[in-house]
């Protein structure tokens, strides 16, 4: 197609401190086959080099014809630094990669070939890859797309067969505006990924895209992985449970009745997670505390008393052990390209 009747694309990334990985990543985006893209990256107050990186492509970007938007805010996370974005972008269709990641050089085009061919289509899921530092595939990272009803929108609130990656989502802008007229998601140090999703979800379909066009880049020294105490564990369930609530009662389209049933989910979710980390992590104190709640909540169950002895109980310590490694083979054979 000729490039003038190419559709705007806006590509928002946030980043903080990633001078380390940015060039690689500030590549795919030159490199893109697809012509048409405003590209707004948002400094969270970084203290590296990535200003200086960044810069440096500012006449790479002008003879790839890229609108090239540069902000900078104090760090305040990613979903802060993404709202700058999201108040001025102009595109008809929008994704955030995040900077460390790597967009297959086609990325854009087949994703902008999707919707612009499939209008019953809101949103679109591309394959990814995941990566190390080097650039090796470790695994392919899919959706089993569903037989029936997808189901989607739960299935993202649940962390089943699903994944979270932004540069792999591509939303037709007139959806995400439908669905957050105000151009502004919760703000969270935990993450924006069910921010940018889950409103859209709600009422709009998405379509698969069976292509690896985006890569994922694994670091062994994530965030997650950094998280070594209970109580930084706990924090992080606290944080990713504040981001549910809040977006999902910020769905103005769901009834009342849906928003109970959604919320009791996310509440249950999480109060089994954090007396799971302490049965994990042996702490029996904490553990019996997240009991109490549960039982307080009628959430607790057989199998949670089960964990509750397998703290100092070799018998059941060696039943969860076994149940655990029957539900990952489970897992592994239901889903086997779905990032764990």
């Amino acid at each position: 197609m000729e490039h003038r009747k190419e559709p705007l694309v806006s590509i928002i990334t946030p980043c903080y401190n990633g001078g380390e990985y940015l060039s690689t990543f500030l590549d795919s985006i030159v490199n893109q086959s697809y012509l048409n893209i405003e590209f707004i990256f948002i400094n969270d107050g970084s203290t590296d080099d990535s200003e200086t990186i960044v810069l440096a492509y500012k006449e790479a970007f002008k003879k790839a014809g890229i609108r090239f938007i540069y902000l900078f805010q104090e760090n305040k996370g990613q979903a802060a630094a993404l709202n700058q974005g999201l108040a001025i972008f102009q595109g008809e269709y929008l994704t955030w990669p995040d900077a460390d990641d790597v967009l297959d050089r086609d990325n854009i085009r087949d994703r902008v070939a999707f919707l612009e061919n499939n209008s019953e289509y809101n949103v679109v899921l591309c394959d990814s890859v995941l990566v190390n530092t080097e650039g090796t595939i470790l695994k392919q990272i899919r959706r089993a797309i569903p037989k029936k009803t997808d189901t989607i929108f739960q299935d993202l609130i649940n962390e089943e067969n699903i994944y979270f990656a932004g540069g792999a989502y591509m939303i037709r802008s007139s959806a995400f505006l439908r669905s957050n007229p105000n151009r502004h998601i919760y703000e969270s140090r935990g993450g924006q990924n069910w921010q940018m999703l889950l409103p859209v979800l709600y009422s709009n379909r998405c379509g698969y895209l069976q292509k690896p066009l985006y890569h994922i880049v694994e670091h062994l020294d994530s965030h997650s992985r950094a998280l070594k105490t209970l109580d930084e564990h706990v924090q992080r369930t606290l944080e990713h449970e504040a981001i549910l609530v809040n977006t999902i009662k910020c769905i103005d389209s769901m009834s009342h009745i849906e928003r109970l049933k959604y919320l009791q989910l996310v509440e249950k979710k999480y109060a089994s997670k954090r007396f799971r980390l302490a049965t994990r992590m042996k702490d029996k104190s904490r553990a019996l505390e997240f009991y109490k709640e549960l039982k307080k909540k009628k959430f607790a169950t057989f199998k949670d008393l089960v964990h509750l002895w397998s703290i100092d109980n070799y018998f059941f310590a060696g039943l969860v052990a076994y149940r655990n490694y029957l539900k990952k083979r489970k897992q592994a054979h239901n889903h086997p390209l779905i990032k764990s």
